[in-house]
């Protein structure tokens, strides 16, 4: 039964592997494949070109055909661009600014397959949980489709559920996905700075907690418990008797969009007010709670009576560990005091940088980009903005920045704009302002100083406890010859290849003048059987060689490099 389900499972990635590379084709894209050194693959994405399918995309920058491909790829490849958009540090700010635009919006599916779906996962008749059920839907996205419902009880709620086959499909994706990194990790320059298996395994991770609904619940409960006793924020209750992994059931909330100004100012609710409230319920989740909502976009925002914000969709989220939010907390420090030395200190001190980066030229453009805030006053400072073209610079020296924390500057950037949406004079770097002085103060005081010096107390005894048995295992394998060293050749394997397909074309085109000077001394002799009154064996040589000289020639035409 194993092996009959990777048989199946192996037939859709190869199917997928031909709509990929289709669609990439479509839209122009097929040197990716070249870039990966896929040469079969570029020969049949051209043949695809050539065929077309009527859609011209001459007009179209490469960031734009990269999205349009996403978008046209289906779900895994939508979510894998809206986490690239998060990257500003592995990927150029063009395609950053075009993946943010991905429109993760599709047509509903028949209300058959959705209700199916219901019971299958919850493992009883709809009716046993709902006495009413909305056939058309609310919304339709890849993964998920939600529809509004009354339970039993009578309490009115939002079912959100998982499309059907849409966990195979992302599987199937994932896979060749990985595929695809591996080629990336062997033939990409410095690919370990980048990190692409690290990014698909990321994206793996991210990708399956989201299609995994009863952990958005989960997620939802635990910023809720986080703020328990605000009277300023609401979160929708989760209902657990309709809830599996595939179905998610929350209450249902009615509110304004915090994108929808006039209905709030007819509503006679305080902008300001709400955009104060927003920032400090965000900076609380980031700098105290290390647990944020990692897409907080309009429509998952709500406005409620007496201003009270009420937060959707936790289907993804941010976390940072006391590490990351110490390092966020200097790094915001310093850029807000206009601090190059301690900046450029935090930078290099707590993350993973290159063998060959430049100190003295990254003094330089951290000095720079202090200078072009210099004369703006703070509360005119865009903090999330700023961000941005801190993460563009330091992406410029090859420095990498843990996901969370790109994720984070995207977020700050959305809650960012909401509020100077509401209020034109809103001033996050003002609010951010005693979070940090806050946190500042817990860094070095007394308690803190001394739970850290315990800490690495306990680091030391640890090693000093595992050092003479690391020490013992090393020479026992000394001792026994079994002591290696691995050394890995990067950029070798490319190289190689490229050496073979020499060799083997030289070896070609020796065959095929052997051929013809075989077949010429042939046709001298006059000996043997005739074919058309020539020497048979010339004549078959000579055609022999004509075959394999015209369909060489052919491969080389189709491979693009004469």
């Amino acid at each position: 039964m194993l092996r009959l389900l990777q048989v199946n499972r192996n037939v859709r990635s190869i199917r997928r592997y031909r709509q990929i590379i289709g669609v990439l084709a479509e839209y122009g894209l097929g040197q990716l494949l070249e870039y990966l050194n896929l040469s079969q693959m570029v020969a049949a994405s051209r043949r695809l070109l050539r065929r077309g399918s009527g859609r011209s995309t001459d007009h179209l920058s490469p960031p734009q055909r990269l999205r349009l491909a996403m978008e046209e790829l289906g779900p895994t490849f939508i979510k894998l661009g809206q986490l690239l958009s998060t990257r500003a540090d592995i990927i150029p700010p063009a395609f950053v600014a075009e993946l943010a635009l991905l429109q993760d919006s599709v047509p509903s599916i028949p209300f058959a397959l959705i209700q199916a779906e219901i019971e299958r996962e919850l493992g009883a008749p709809t009716a046993s949980r709902f006495a009413l059920l909305q056939q058309e839907a609310m919304a339709a996205a890849s993964i998920a489709q939600v529809h509004r419902a009354r339970l039993i009880g009578g309490e009115d709620v939002v079912v959100k559920v998982r499309r059907p086959g849409v966990a195979e499909a992302v599987e199937t994706d994932i896979d060749i996905l990985m595929g695809v990194a591996l080629l990336l990790e062997r033939h990409m320059p410095r690919s370990d700075l980048y990190d692409p298996v690290g990014v698909v395994r990321e994206f793996a991770y991210t990708i399956r907690r989201e299609m995994d609904l009863s952990r958005e619940g989960h997620a939802m409960e635990r910023v809720r418990d986080n703020f328990r006793g605000d009277p300023t924020l609401y979160f929708p209750r989760v209902y657990w008797e309709a809830t599996a992994r595939g179905v998610l059931t929350t209450e249902y909330v009615d509110g304004i969009k915090v994108s929808d100004l006039a209905a709030i100012e007819a509503a006679g609710l305080d902008r300001r007010e709400i955009a104060r409230r927003g920032a400090v319920t965000f900076l609380k989740m980031v700098l105290e709670h290390g647990f944020f909502h990692g897409d907080p976009h309009p429509g998952n925002v709500l406005i409620m009576r007496d201003n009270v914000i009420c937060l959707l969709d936790f289907g993804m989220v941010g976390r940072l560990d006391p590490d990351l939010k110490r390092y966020l907390t200097d790094l915001l420090s310093a850029v807000i005091k206009k601090d190059v030395k301690g900046l450029v200190e935090t930078v290099v001190g707590n993350v993973e940088t290159s063998e060959t980066l430049n100190l003295g030229a990254l003094k330089r453009g951290v000095a720079e980009f202090i200078d072009h805030f210099y004369e703006i006053p703070l509360k005119e400072i865009e903090v999330g903005r700023m961000l941005l073209d801190f993460i563009d610079l330091i992406s410029t020296h090859r420095i990498k920045l843990h996901p969370d924390l790109t994720l984070l500057v995207k977020v700050l950037v959305v809650v960012e704009g909401m509020g100077r949406e509401l209020d034109p004079q809103f001033d996050m770097a003002g609010h951010l302002r005693p979070f940090l002085e806050r946190e500042l103060r817990e860094q070095r005081s007394p308690g803190r100083i001394a739970r850290e010096l315990e800490q690495g107390v306990e680091d030391y005894l640890s090693l000093a406890k595992s050092l003479p048995r690391d020490l013992k295992g090393v020479l026992n394998k000394i001792n026994r010859n079994r002591f290696r060293i691995d050394l890995e050749h990067r950029g070798l394997d490319r190289f190689s290849r490229e050496l073979d397909r020499c060799a083997n074309r030289l070896s070609l085109s020796m065959i095929i003048a052997a051929l013809l000077i075989g077949s010429s001394i042939a046709m001298q002799t006059n000996r043997g059987p005739l074919l058309f009154g020539l020497p048979a064996l010339a004549f078959f040589g000579y055609s022999c060689a004509g075959v394999v000289g015209l369909w060489w020639m052919v491969a080389i035409v189709r491979s693009g490099r004469l």
